[in-house]
């Protein structure tokens, strides 16, 4: 991984410091780029909220292989692990791989580790197009992520997306804020429960909704039909001064688990903090910077080489807290002070 870093620090200079720790300090404003909105005050909010949670060492037990496999709308993954969709290699990592390369090294990187990756949306076109050429080269083994459009796009967005052979399509109504589409001067906006309804009915597949920071919000997807959320603030690209993720994770979870599948992203940069993840009440994960260094780093080898670091360090986490398998996770596995 040290040599993927040092070949994504020199490619994406001036958009991405490729820190040490990912934490949104260096980067605060930078947006286009990879920081986060404003002060970035939500961007390290995510990681500052999965720092503060601990977890339970318990080490009287014989587990020594725990399992790492999960299902998440059908999907059988090695690992509650996917690719968040982020594009714009141009504007948001510095252009020195083409949007092409590097999303067909997520997708396929992501394939060959048994897990997927998401594709991204936006202007120009080709963000879009070369997303879902990759999964429709893949054999429809990714996740194609739609961003809150008027209708004529969003519709003929949405036809292209299942033409690509995906199975799940997702909405990332969280982009409703991005500065970069304000700048284009291409309208997106956010989606009433009706609108959102005949959205996710014409889509015609297992639809996911990322954005959902309350559980309000979540019941209001669920409502609208929708087979999956993911806990997000966009990255803390859209909007500054909201919670960490992590922070609001569990009440979600408390009122939604079970009726919905529930995805949460933000911060998340090891094994350890996939688990910490799961333990808060997210059934997987999304990751997105680590996965646009590795990419932008090593292509799909250093996809593959940091989905094997995450996976290993998963492993351990497990081992240490007593975790036998994905499904047994629970929040036992977090030291509660109170």
């Amino acid at each position: 991984m040290k040599e993927i870093h040092k070949t994504a620090r020199d490619l994406m200079a001036g958009f991405c410091r490729v820190c040490p720790v990912c934490n949104g300090k260096a980067c605060a404003g930078e947006v286009p780029g990879m920081g986060g909105l404003g002060t970035g005050s939500a961007f390290m909010a995510n990681v500052s909220a999965l720092a503060k949670v601990k977890f339970n060492m318990r080490l009287m037990h014989g587990i020594t292989e725990p399992d790492t496999r999960t299902s998440f709308l059908g999907l059988n993954l090695s690992m509650p692990v996917i690719a968040a969709p982020i594009g714009g290699v141009s504007f948001n990592m510095g252009g020195k791989r083409t949007e092409e390369e590097y999303i067909t090294a997520v997708i396929d990187g992501c394939k060959q580790a048994g897990i997927i990756g998401c594709t991204g949306d936006g202007v120009p076109p080709f963000i879009h197009e070369s997303g879902l050429a990759a999964i429709a080269a893949a054999g429809g083994h990714g996740i194609p992520f739609i961003k809150p459009w008027e209708d004529a796009e969003l519709y003929e967005k949405l036809a292209k997306a299942k033409d690509s052979g995906a199975t799940i399509i997702g909405m990332d109504i969280d982009a409703a804020g991005l500065i970069t589409l304000r700048k284009m001067g291409r309208p997106v906006s956010p989606k009433s429960v009706d609108t959102l309804r005949e959205i996710i009915t014409r889509a015609g597949v297992k639809f996911i909704v990322k954005g959902v920071m309350t559980a309000e919000d979540a019941a209001l997807a669920a409502q609208a039909g929708a087979d999956a959320i993911v806990v997000s603030n966009h990255g803390g690209r859209v909007l500054d001064y909201t919670p960490g993720t992590a922070e609001v994770l569990p009440e979600i979870a408390g009122q939604m688990k079970g009726k919905v599948a529930i995805l949460a992203d933000g911060g998340v940069r090891t094994g350890g903090d996939v688990l910490k993840m799961l333990a808060l009440g997210a059934d997987a994960v999304m990751i997105g910077r680590p996965f646009s260094m590795a990419a932008m780093g090593g292509l799909s080898e250093g996809v593959g080489t940091y989905i094997a670091a995450l996976r290993t360090e998963l492993m351990q986490a497990m081992v240490m807290t007593g975790a036998e398998s994905i499904a047994k996770v629970s929040p036992a596995l977090l030291y509660d002070k109170a």
